[in-house]
């Protein structure tokens, strides 16, 4: 045998496969990932916990009328929710204002109210409506340009901003026209 076929003999008896897993480094490493998980986890619930505090000012939300009238309009959607006026990423978590839900609009003279399953109702009183507008966005949600029925509204000494998505889009437009309307009408109606 040749002095290169006995080193490559040598070498070969002498090799030995790898452990094909190290559990005890493998289970180490996804309790760790775990952990990091819960941590990032629960500081997101406790930062939007805090946010509820901070918002604390914030009167309650009004609740519907015994008689609001007849309605004018209705709209099944999304609500996607609300914002400090003017500040699209400034979502405002305070009296349940920043779950997302379904959401039953209901338009009437007396102001639109917004009914959500799994989530607190609110009511917004003619009085109380500055604007509505199409826009693309709002704290963690972006549509296309128009996507979204904005609706800004007065609530203690806050002007707030609430997105809401109709299931058929082609509502947006008359719900924006008929909300200036309203609006212009009791502006007048009060000067």
């Amino acid at each position: 045998m040749t002095p290169a076929h006995s080193l490559a003999a040598h070498l070969a008896a002498e090799e030995k496969s790898a452990p094909v897993t190290d559990w005890a480094a493998r289970l180490g490493w996804v309790v760790g990932l775990a952990l990091f998980v819960a941590l990032v986890y629960w500081l997101m619930r406790e930062g939007w916990k805090w946010r509820g505090t901070l918002q604390g000012d914030l009167p309650e939300l009004p609740t519907t009328p015994d008689d609001p009238g007849p309605a004018r309009l209705t709209l099944s959607g999304r609500y996607h929710g609300s914002t400090t006026a003017g500040q699209w990423l400034d979502r405002i978590v305070a009296h349940g204002l920043g779950t997302r839900s379904r959401v039953e609009l209901t338009l009437t003279d007396a102001g639109l109210d917004v009914v959500r399953p799994g989530a607190a109702d609110f009511f917004i009183p003619v009085a109380a409506l500055r604007e509505a507008r199409l826009d693309k966005g709002i704290a963690g949600k972006v549509l296309t340009e128009g996507g979204l029925l904005i609706v800004t509204w007065a609530h203690g000494d806050k002007l707030i901003d609430s997105g809401f998505r109709s299931d058929r889009a082609a509502e947006h437009t008359e719900w924006v026209d008929t909300l200036n309307q309203m609006i212009t009408t009791t502006e007048g109606a009060e000067r």
